[in-house]
């Protein structure tokens, strides 16, 4: 189980490296409450993101904004608030983490090739990021030290035990 401490894991990566599917699972592993980053996008956002325009931060910082509101609310709801957002730049941790500690609030990156990644995007349906999209966001993701790595070879029920060892 993780650390009393932790109120907040934040499930990170590119589009298509199962934050949704292992957001999930976890939460429910843990008993805690799940949500997607990508349900808080205003309609310009995901307009933009469906018509191959990577977002700039200018786009993002109102949305930025929205999911720190609601990590804050959350803590109030849940013992453990689990969040998908792709979270790429430093700056945008940055802005989820507020005036968080590390033990408070965790970011857990899905990390996976751009192979896997590719034939994962290509096979879902119904989501509104491209795959077209897929490079600027490989290009973004700045990964960082204390971010908790964790391979998405396996299937979920191994991802997500991989991740509560990380945790323990």
């Amino acid at each position: 189980m993780p650390s009393p401490d932790l109120k907040t894991l934040i499930i990170m990566g590119v589009s298509g490296s199962g934050k949704t599917v292992i957001g999930r699972l976890l939460a429910a592993k843990l008993g805690t409450t799940f949500e997607d980053g990508d349900d808080f996008h205003p309609p310009a956002n995901k307009a933009k993101m469906s018509a191959g325009t990577p977002l700039n931060d200018e786009d993002r910082w109102p949305w930025y904004a929205v999911l720190r509101q609601r990590i804050e609310d959350m803590r109030r709801a849940t013992p453990v608030y689990i969040l998908a957002c792709s979270a790429l730049k430093p700056i945008y941790r940055d802005k989820l983490r507020a005036n968080d500690s590390d033990e408070t609030l965790r970011f857990v990156l899905l990390d996976g090739s751009r192979e896997l990644i590719t034939s994962r995007m290509a096979a879902r349906q119904g989501h509104f990021m491209p795959l077209s999209l897929l490079e600027s966001q490989l290009a973004t993701l700045e990964p960082t030290p204390g971010l908790i790595r964790v391979s998405i070879d396996g299937t979920p029920e191994e991802i997500v035990a991989g991740i509560l060892q990380k945790l323990d």
